[in-house]
């Protein structure tokens, strides 16, 4: 008995000091996620944007080629990184510019392109908008990598909290309902009512969006390991070619992808020199056609000297496990009523952390008071000993 409750105490201690580092930036990465959830439909409402011309259904996409020339003569001096089709528009294609095929790719500028006509549509500045800020502080609070593997122990902190969390909480479901709330008890006790019942209704969800919030945060690191690994076996022996400043045709290029890969469609075209592809090779990314399937890329390397397919490989586990793990922190599998969904859960998780931190500056407050008064509390209805 005495070794359980020893155990317990260090468990407690556990829940109570990993919540008590990870609260603050839990609070502002679920603050911030609330409106990335709904970030497309936000950025509509706010933000004017120029339409693609409407075509029918099957007209055929413009020549690639063509619109990159035309999306880059609207950004002088800067060269393509990548070619997107745009996910959320079948009208539009995004080329990613920087001013040299070795700038860093996060400060690229993005210009849209009509995808039948390969007119210039616009190249909004995003950096201004309310939902870019949000991102940002979501994924490394303005602070680049070290802020994300910064937010990243965060996340691992608030896992550690969760499982922590299960353990204190369990041994007092052997003499309370699932989920009680004690209205007549003080205040202390009610709120540790509802931050518990809380936490255990959410407890799968948490620990999903926490443990993929800590997978994105190693997104440079996977894509650097990728690099290392897979991307440069499969460039070996073109390691010594210069950079290819003239490459052949896209448009033919694209096709020979899709030949390789014809239940699949493209996804994005990374450009010679990016950090996708090799000095001599268009990496183009096919994608499936279902909601999950469309999240896997699989690469096909084709010669940019020769047009001609040098390889094709599914991605290595981590690489995939990063590309799924993206789509579900933020509900991005099924629509709006996930998106809904989603919102709702984080909002109770903001409650879930609020009510923690009020637990423990009431604590920290009122001193040995509160601690004896929940001790007299969980000793009449035998509740074991939280300190969360």
């Amino acid at each position: 008995m005495a070794s359980a409750s020893s155990s317990l105490r260090k468990w407690a201690w556990v829940h109570k000091w990993s919540s008590i580092v990870c609260t603050a930036f839990m609070l502002l990465l679920c603050i911030t996620g609330l409106p990335l959830i709904f970030h497309e439909e936000i950025d509509d409402l706010l933000h004017e944007q120029v339409k693609a011309a409407v075509v029918p259904e099957g007209t055929p996409l413009v020549d690639l080629d063509r619109a990159v020339a035309r999306g880059l003569a609207a950004a002088p001096k800067t060269v393509a990184h990548f070619l997107i089709w745009d996910p959320d528009d079948a009208n539009s294609l995004l080329l990613s510019v920087g001013p040299s095929i070795e700038a860093n790719p996060t400060d690229n500028r993005i210009i849209r392109v009509d995808a039948h006509t390969g007119a210039f549509l616009d190249a909004p500045d995003v950096t201004k908008r309310f939902t870019y800020i949000m991102l940002k502080l979501h994924t490394d609070m303005f602070a680049g990598l070290p802020g994300k593997l910064f937010l990243g122990f965060m996340g691992i902190l608030f896992c550690a909290a969760i499982v922590s969390g299960i353990v204190v909480y369990a041994p007092s479901m052997r003499k309370l309902d699932f989920g009680a709330y004690r209205r007549e008890r003080p205040r202390i006790v009610r709120w540790l009512d509802l931050h518990n019942m809380a936490g255990i209704l959410l407890v799968i969800w948490m620990l999903v969006v926490g443990f993929t919030g800590v997978i994105n945060t190693w997104a440079d690191l996977v894509i650097k390991i990728w690099q290392f690994g897979q991307l440069a076996e499969m460039t070996s022996q073109y390691a010594d070619r210069p950079l290819v400043t003239q490459p052949a045709s896209l448009t033919a290029a694209v096709a020979t992808a899709q030949q390789a890969q014809p239940d699949m469609k493209p996804a994005f075209v990374a450009f010679p020199g990016s950090i996708f592809s090799s000095k001599s090779h268009y990496g183009i990314f096919m994608r499936g056609n279902t909601p999950l399937t469309a999240k896997l890329l699989r690469p096909a390397l084709i010669d940019a000297v020769t047009g001609k397919l040098t390889d094709t490989r599914n991605l290595p586990w981590y690489v995939a496990t990063l590309l799924v793990s993206q789509p579900l922190h933020f509900g991005d599998y099924g629509g709006m009523p996930l998106k809904i969904i989603w919102a709702v859960l984080d909002i109770i998780t903001i409650v879930v952390l609020i009510t923690g931190l009020y637990l423990w500056l009431r604590r920290r407050q009122s001193g040995s008071s509160v601690e004896r008064m929940l001790a007299a509390t969980q000793a009449a209805s035998h509740d074991p000993v939280l300190t969360s």
